[in-house]
Order: C-alpha cells, then sequence, then structure tokens
C-alpha cells in the first residue's frame, strides 16, 4: 500500500497524536536548537533527485536524542522530578537524558556498561550526571538500572518505548516540513524506532501524502523483519558500525505506529554506511556517526528511490569516538574503492621495487603502505611477497592499475576485494 493508497488518518495512533507532537515543540522552544535543513546540490546530484538533509548532528549533545528526553522530564509531576531520572545507555541516549535533566534541574543517573567509551562516560559526567558503570553489555545496563530505580524510586527514562519521548523525537518532523515544505519524502533511520515513529505521526498528520521510509543496517534488522511479517524473536547478535542502531528488537510501542504510518522499511550494508560517512565528510563539511548516516546511506545506494523525487535524509547524531574515527574512515574509503590493497611478487634485486612503483606513480595512483615477506614465498628463492596498501581515484581507476601490473609481468592479486 502506497502513501496514497492509505486512508488520511487524524490521529494514527491512540497513544500519540499531532497535538502531542506540537505540544512538546512548544516545551523545547528555546532548549534545543532548531538544527539546520538544507537542500545539497551533491547529494541531489548524486542521488538523481533534489535531496535535503536535517542536521540533528548538529544538536545539543551531537544527536536528537535530547528531545524526546527533556519532552519526557518537563512532564514528570514535582515529586517525580525532586526524586530524579535515571536511563541506562551507551552512548546518545545518556548524553540526551544528561542534559535535558539539567536544563530542567533535576538529578539525572545515567548506567553504561563498564566497556562504554572512556569520552563517552567523561562527557555524560560533565553534563552533571551520576554515571554508574555496570555490566558488559547494554542489556546488563539496562538490568542494573531498572533495579536502582526501584530502590531509590527514580523515573526510567526509556530510549524509544514511551510516547512523550516519541512526541519529542517527532519535533524534528515538524522543523523539517517548516524549513523545506516542498519535501515530499522522509528517509529515517531506525534503532528502536522513537524517531520514525513520532516523525511518522506528525509528518502523516500535517501532509497525509508524504512518503515516509525507515532505514535500518543489514546486520541489526529487526524492525524491518518485524515489518515485513518476518521477525521471529530478538536477534541474537546484532552486529553493525552504527552501534546507535544496535536493537535486538522493536519497540512494543513504536512497531504499531511503523506498521500502521510508514511507507517501507529497508536496509543498507556497513559499506554503505561507511563510504556515506565519508562522503558527508567531504561533501557536506560535517561529520556523522555510523548511525546518523544510514538515511543518506539508503538514497545514494537506491534503497530508497530518489529519482524525480524531494527527500530529505535525517543526519541523527555525530558523536563518534575519536579513537575509531580513523579506522571508520579507512574502512570508508575501501567501500567507496578508493583505497586497495594488493599483493603482488617481486624480483629480490635492486632496482626491482623502483619499477614497480614507476609504473603506479604514472597512473596517477599513491603508496600508503609497503610489506615486504621474504619468507615463505610460494614461488622461488628469487622472489618476494609483496603486499601493498594504494590510494586510488575509484573503482575504475584501481581496475585500471591492476591490469597495468598484471601487463607488467607482476603475478597480482587482490587482498581486499572492490566492495559493492
Amino acid at each position: 500500500m502506497t502513501a496514497c493508497d492509505r486512508p488520511k488518518l487524524q490521529r494514527p495512533t491512540s497513544d500519540l497524536s499531532l497535538h502531542d507532537v506540537q505540544q512538546a515543540a512548544a516545551r523545547l522552544a528555546g532548549r534545543v536548537h532548531v538544527t539546520p535543513c538544507w537542500e545539497s546540490r551533491t547529494f541531489s546530484a548524486l542521488c538523481g533527485g533534489r535531496v535535503w538533509l536535517k542536521y540533528e548532528n548538529l544538536q545539543r549533545t551531537g544527536s536528537y536524542k535530547i528531545r524526546g528526553a527533556l519532552n519526557r522530564i518537563l512532564t514528570l509531576p514535582a515529586e517525580a522530578r525532586e526524586r530524579g531520572v535515571i536511563a541506562a545507555s551507551a552512548g546518545n541516549h545518556g548524553q540526551g537524558v544528561a542534559v535535558a535533566a539539567a536544563l530542567a534541574d533535576v538529578r539525572a543517573t545515567i548506567v553504561m556498561p563498564c566497556q562504554a567509551p572512556l569520552a563517552k562516560v567523561s562527557a555524560t559526567r560533565g553534563y552533571g550526571a551520576r554515571v554508574i558503570l555496570s555490566g558488559e553489555v547494554f542489556d546488563e545496563a539496562h538490568a542494573e538500572a531498572l533495579r536502582v530505580a526501584e530502590l531509590e524510586g527514580l523515573t526510567y527514562v526509556h530510549p524509544f518505548d514511551d510516547p512523550l519521548v516519541m512526541a519529542g523525537q517527532g519535533t524534528v518532523a515538524i522543523e523539517v516540513l517548516e524549513a523545506a515544505p516542498d519535501v515530499d519524502t522522509l528517509v529515517v533511520p531506525i534503532g528502536g524506532g522513537g524517531l520514525i515513529a513520532g516523525m511518522a505521526v506528525a509528518a502523516r498528520a500535517l501532509r497525509p501524502d508524504l512518503r515516509v521510509f525507515g532505514v535500518q543496517a543489514s546486520g541489526a534488522n529487526a524492525t524491518h523483519l518485524a515489518f515485513h511479517d518476518r521477525f521471529r524473536g530478538p536477534l541474537s547478535s546484532p552486529e553493525t558500525i552504527a552501534d546507535g542502531l544496535l536493537t535486538r528488537a522493536p519497540g512494543e510501542r513504536t512497531l504499531p505506529v511503523i506498521r500502521r504510518l510508514v511507507d517501507d522499511v529497508v536496509t543498507v550494508s556497513d559499506e554503505a554506511i561507511a563510504e556515506t560517512v565519508v562522503l558527508l565528510m567531504e561533501r557536506a563539511k560535517t561529520v556523522a556517526e555510523p548511525a546518523g548516516a544510514v538515511a543518506l546511506a539508503a538514497l545514494l545506494s537506491g534503497a530508497v528511490a530518489a529519482g524525480g523525487r524531494r527527500s530529505c535524509a535525517i543526519i541523527s547524531g555525530g558523536n563518534v569516538d575519536p579513537n575509531l574515527m580513523d579506522r571508520l574512515l579507512q574502512f570508508g574509503l575501501g567501500a567507496a574503492g578508493r583505497h586497495l590493497r594488493l599483493r603482488t611478487e617481486l624480483n629480490d634485486r635492486p632496482g626491482a621495487l623502483v619499477r614497480l612503483s614507476t609504473i603506479i606513480a604514472d597512473l596517477g595512483a599513491n603508496i600508503f603502505e609497503v610489506v615486504h615477506h621474504r619468507i615463505g614465498s610460494a614461488r622461488s628463492v628469487n622472489l618476494v611477497d609483496l603486499e601493498l596498501t594504494l590510494e586510488v581515484r575509484d573503482r575504475a581507476h584501481g581496475e585500471a592499475l591492476l591490469e597495468a601490473m598484471r601487463a607488467g609481468g607482476y603475478v597480482t592479486e587482490v587482498v581486499e576485494p572492490f566492495r559493492r
């Protein structure tokens, strides 16, 4: 069923309405940023249709999460605010709750896994929250947060499965439609589904003909499976570079909204996500975390058709651990076919490496790294194995270089294949 076929619903769910989202927008006014929503000529050209980007990576704390957390906290009764709030998070939700609580003058406790990145632990503490490190994975931190909430009488702020949290996240849609009223397609990341549920409620009420698409990483695709009636229980070990989208199951409250109001839920590969992170840095001069890049990745990869459309991709966050940035960029450049690792054989005599380097230089490639393996050459004691890491312009340039090396008599194989 397409957006045009669906009934034009004024109140899509008894739990959440446009009025709820508008009330949230009024509460958040002056407390959170109205983030930019700009049309991109570069990504419009690459996608074959007009493309806007909504920069929630420029929001306070670096993600949209503060919207839902603050709306939830501001609606607490005085007694609950006096006791304080608690959340479990290894990333953006915890920071969002910490800042939201500080803005509302409410004490916050954030339970984080013991292996949470030190930068995120320090940032959360820096926002004024009490941080408890507990458990090795999120599920264990979540269990501890519920235990502490019960023990101390704290209000648990769920990252997505709460109507007030969804309403706060839905304010993103109101801002998009105010900044870019011609948009006809929203493309939204999905982890637990709070952002897309809130946005779909607002967008479908304001513009019933608007298309709404959700995007998940292919390795953490619980909502995608559920949307297509293929979900058979919590995922045992979801795995993706988009750690902000790692959930084992859809939200109990978010999934019914998604099924009713969203046109489709698609997936993108880690390679497509990483390549998009690189493109956003190069072309849009902005840092997006992998979870924040999935919506644009869906447009660039064709998972969501952009041709002839006016699409807005939500860049939902920009919190990348500095220790992981280099590896993420290297992976993205490899996914784009711009980094190439080759293995070849070389005569073990003076000048041999110069001759090979000349072939590479003549084709305009750049050598990043050379590793000699002098022991265990497969064919002769007079040969050494050589592993090269090269920078090339694109896949076609890499293929041309490979052909030139083979034409020059070098037995060459690709160690890391060109990614598609």
